[in-house]
């Protein structure tokens, strides 16, 4: 298979999801394969859009529209040809195995970059959906169908148990993975755990960069592994500039959800008589642990930078993105980026189109 056809069925797709991103941008001229697949598929994917919160509280009609749009950006045909170029892509006469991908459910269509890795490196992808998010994968996969036969043939979703694959793709909490392990342990895997994000803070952010760190930490109500979960702050540190920053993301008091984990979280606190701060919708409290429950950030103070990636490093398994100043380090993920990763960022830090194109 030569990097030209997956790139403009993938690219194709791209375009036609971020229309989904800003429903009131006006549209110019758009070309015939594009407005062949909106009259299929642009009401019906609109319609699951406004639709996702009654299957999903949590998915909300602005965080699925953010995921759509983020995925359409990495499909780019620039992003996706710089991504496979590392990569020597099967013929399509190669052997076809497998691939088993248990999907999670957190936040909307994090599955997609497994599915997507395992059509592009040649195999055929059996899906087994979360609960959580079984509606949009479905959609997004007979888009692709539509666009590219091949695809249409070689994905699959599995209703039951899992049986007559060649390597599997998990991704669930530590407890889940233990199973996974124990289920799928021989068979070729990848099994990832929990992981969280954290951001190293030294005082002079902007209030722009402190504005953009609340969407690291709030976007999809904090639900995702590339959310940040934990600061690492100066002794001195002035909370003031961050609570501040927070208030963009109020409204969260008005959700559900977000409102009863709230409620619950900050009576533990008084009730135990915890140390914390609370705006009337967050909870900061000083924890050293990297995870904190929904509607709580946990921070540590720190003496110096230096000594919050010693701390990291320590525990570099229980991170999957820190968040700070650029410059600050190699390898740093700039404020308000750690929801538009790059097809090459991949979860946990494993090469997934290298362990598939191995197999």
């Amino acid at each position: 298979m030569t990097p030209e056809e997956p790139i403009k069925t993938f690219s194709r797709l791209g375009t036609f999801l971020e229309q989904f991103s800003d429903p009131e941008k006006a549209s110019g001229y758009i070309s015939p394969w594009l407005e062949e697949l909106n009259i299929r598929f642009f009401q019906p994917l609109e319609l699951e859009i406004q639709n996702s919160r009654i299957h999903n509280p949590w998915f909300t009609e602005n965080n699925v529209r953010k995921a759509l749009g983020s995925i359409g950006k990495s499909l780019r045909p620039e992003k996706l040809a710089g991504w496979l170029e590392k990569y020597k892509l099967p013929d399509l006469s190669a052997d076809r195995k497998t691939i088993a991908v248990i999907m999670a459910g957190n936040i909307p269509l994090v599955g997609f970059h497994d599915m997507l890795c395992v059509l592009l490196s040649g195999h055929n992808l059996l899906a087994k959906l979360s609960a959580k998010d079984e509606r949009l994968p479905k959609m997004i996969a007979e888009i692709a169908g539509y666009l590219n036969n091949d695809y249409e043939r070689r994905i699959r979703f599995a209703d039951g148990v899992l049986k007559n694959f060649d390597a599997i793709i998990a991704t669930g909490g530590n407890n889940t993975s233990r199973y996974f392990e124990f289920y799928f342990g021989n068979s070729p895997h990848i099994i990832r755990k929990n992981r969280n994000s954290a951001a190293i803070l030294d005082g002079s952010e902007s209030s722009r960069e402190l504005q953009c760190l609340s969407d690291d930490v709030f976007r999809y109500f904090g639900l995702g592994c590339r959310n940040v979960s934990k600061l690492f702050i100066p002794g001195e540190y002035d909370m003031g500039p961050l609570i501040s920053a927070f208030e963009s993301y109020r409204h969260y008091a008005d959700h559900h959800q977000w409102a009863n984990n709230y409620e619950y979280q900050r009576a533990v606190h008084l009730i135990d008589r915890v140390p914390h701060l609370d705006n009337g919708f967050v909870i900061m409290r000083e924890d050293a642990s990297p995870a904190s429950p929904i509607s709580v950030i946990n921070y540590e103070k720190v003496e110096t930078t230096s000594d919050a990636f010693k701390n990291v490093r320590s525990q570099e398994d229980a991170f999957q993105c820190i968040v700070g100043k650029q410059g600050l380090a190699e390898g740093i993920t700039p404020f308000g980026n750690t929801q538009d990763p790059a097809l090459d960022e991949y979860a946990d830090n494993i090469d997934t189109m290298e362990f598939l194109l191995n197999l």
